[in-house]
């Protein structure tokens, strides 16, 4: 197990995990702040925390209402 956690390539794979972790962040705040979305709330909860990192991407981009 330790020889595979030795392969893994960290330099790469550690900054997509950091910008995944804060575009999911960001992505929820925003979600509790907003009063209304296209759709129901807790759907686009889920969606931003299963789908990687597309799930905030497309939460911003289609979930948001625009007023």
């Amino acid at each position: 197990m330790e020889a595979l956690l030795n392969d893994i390539p960290w330099g790469i794979i550690a900054p997509i995990l950091i910008i995944q972790l804060i575009l999911v962040v960001v992505a929820l705040i925003d979600l509790v702040r907003v009063l209304h979305t296209n759709g129901p709330k807790w759907v686009w909860a889920i969606v931003i925390v299963l789908v990687n990192i597309m799930g905030p991407i497309v939460y911003f981009i289609f979930g948001r209402k625009n007023e």
